[in-house]
């Protein structure tokens, strides 16, 4: 799972624990695994068809969705991905991650984009009541939706997943001997797409290279879309013998990696909260990350914040990583204290105070 499925698993398993005496109807729009049934209070139904294109996006919200809230009697519906159905007077809890499609619409497919422009304007007007992981998408909503009511737009941010815990000494040796034959290496975890700034990365981690030789770069995620001109840079490197693409990497293994790292860098153009911050925080690694959307919110100051358009910038930063330890233990003791703001059960907490809030007197 990446940042919405853990969204989703997260908050969703804690409604169901925390709340016992309410029913939760779980709607898969496919098989689903067994481990996302938290508990003897939930019904799951599956409803077809498998919604992973606009015309199916839209045949299954806005018509089998539907039919299942009326079914199943539902009190309220809420949406932890950014959809919602146009066509019910259920009360809803809508969660948007991000406005990306607005600010990088070239990065989108142009379909999708199409679906997004036409109808996350409607979704923010019909949502009962809207949730934001962080307050830069809060006041980015409100900046370009002034029609849309500011009181019914609640910043409730991400945390970290609880399988995320720092590694001693000689378990980290036997990472860096297992994924990097023993050198260290500096790591970056997220969908390879334009909007990471993985190029950026690259292109800052050469001219690192040229002049320091003790760290690589290990990189994981799946391929996302238009990646041609990575790709093609990348060929290019003098220095690419020492950045691995690790292809995408389950928990287990991510979270060695990451607490294995000289540091982690995530020099993203856009993020809407910036989950992989607060898990290099939690594996006790120095953070690199970016000056700009939400990033700054959930860093706090225990990272060192870059221009992600200027590679020299992350070059430099790289520099005083590799050859500063105290300024190392620095931003892993700052991280240890910011981590502590984000918490899971405070914002499942406060998403069910918003679903009270918003349902219906019976």
């Amino acid at each position: 799972m990446e940042g919405i499925g853990t969204y989703t698993f997260e908050i969703t398993k804690r409604l169901v624990e925390m709340h016992p005496e309410d029913e939760f109807i779980f709607i898969f729009d496919r098989a689903y695994d067994p481990t996302f049934i938290f508990g003897d209070n939930v019904k799951p139904v599956v409803v077809s068809p498998p919604a992973r294109d606009p015309i199916l996006w839209k045949i299954w919200f806005d018509y089998r969705l539907p039919q299942i809230l009326k079914k199943e009697k539902a009190d309220l519906f809420f949406s932890p991905d950014g959809y919602l159905s146009l066509n019910t007077n259920v009360p809803t809890l809508l969660t948007i991650h991000d406005l990306a499609y607005l600010h990088y619409p070239e990065q989108v497919p142009n379909r999708v984009h199409k679906y997004y422009k036409k109808y996350t304007p409607k979704y923010l007007q019909k949502a009962h009541a809207i949730v934001t992981v962080s307050n830069f998408v809060k006041q980015d909503i409100q900046s370009h939706f002034k029609e849309i009511d500011e009181n019914k737009i609640h910043a409730v941010p991400n945390a970290c997943r609880t399988s995320f815990q720092a590694f001693d000494e000689s378990q980290k040796q036997n990472i860096l001997q297992t994924f990097n034959g023993g050198k260290p290496y500096f790591f970056f975890v997220g969908a390879i797409h334009p909007r990471k700034n993985v190029l950026g990365l690259l292109q800052a981690f050469e001219k690192f290279a040229h002049t320091n030789d003790s760290i690589d770069l290990l990189v994981a995620g799946r391929m996302a879309w238009q990646n041609t001109a990575l790709k093609k840079a990348y060929e290019q490197l003098k220095n690419k013998e020492r950045i691995k693409f690790l292809g995408y990497v389950d928990d287990g293994d991510l979270n060695k990696l990451m607490s294995g790292a000289e540091a982690f860098l995530y020099p993203s153009f856009f993020e809407g909260f910036g989950l992989p911050i607060l898990e290099a925080f939690h594996a006790g690694v120095p953070v690199l990350t970016s000056k700009v959307s939400s990033m700054p919110e959930v860093a706090g100051n225990a990272a060192l914040l870059v221009d992600p358009q200027d590679t020299n910038e992350i070059t430099e930063a790289m520099h005083k990583l590799a050859d500063s330890k105290a300024l190392r233990n620095k931003l892993i003791e700052a991280g240890k204290i910011q981590r502590d703001q984000f918490s899971w059960d405070k914002a499942a907490e406060n998403i069910y105070a918003l679903l009270k809030k918003i349902k219906p007197v019976s």
